[in-house]
């Protein structure tokens, strides 16, 4: 079963073969594939968590396909006192609306992505695509590194079956992490 794992060096290895499906999000009332993980490997996941709406960055807004403000869920996700990765997640305000705990801080067990499946927006896909990111004040300061730095960044895209957008999330990961992604062969 893929998930997180940290080393004996701290180095997280991030493992996506997996993470996102409905019985991994929700194992023993997590909140999400990120509290889910570092739970099974003994760890003490913790989110703080704000949620406002504002306008998206106009990347973010092109993908969601709207034209003026979205929810937006920001986190700092720990692993016991370690902060380890700094997440923005975009949400059209339609669809927050119709899966109302998407604006609450405690979203349930498996998360967003549970309500929103609930009120009728169930992600079939997710793309992400990981960048170098160049950390910026803010970052820095919160993950302990210097401005300028570079750190990997993951911009996550969750469509439904009828090819909608309805979540772009932003993590931006402190030092030490792996991603693993797998691929079928056929």
């Amino acid at each position: 079963m893929a998930q997180n794992t940290i080393s004996t060096d701290g180095t997280i290895l991030r493992d996506a073969r997996s993470r996102y499906r409905t019985e991994q999000r929700e194992a023993d009332g997590a909140h999400g594939a990120y509290e889910s993980e570092i739970r099974r490997r003994g760890g003490t996941p913790r989110s703080d968590v704000t949620v406002s709406r504002a306008e998206a960055p106009a990347d973010v807004a092109a993908l969601l396909g709207i034209d003026g403000p979205a929810v937006v869920r920001s986190r700092l996700m720990y692993d016991g006192e370690r902060l380890v990765q700094l997440a923005d997640t975009w949400i059209p305000v339609d669809v927050a609306e119709a899966a109302p705990a998407v604006e609450q801080v405690n979203t349930g067990a498996g998360g967003i992505k549970s309500r929103m499946s609930e009120a009728g927006f169930a992600q079939v896909d997710a793309t992400e695509d990981v960048e170098l990111h160049t950390a910026t004040e803010d970052q820095a300061a919160a993950l302990g590194v210097a401005a300028g730095e570079t750190l990997l960044a993951i911009k996550h895209v969750g469509t439904t079956a009828e090819g909608r957008v309805v979540e772009v999330t932003r993590h931006v990961l402190g030092p030490g992490w792996t991603l693993r992604y797998g691929v079928p062969l056929d």
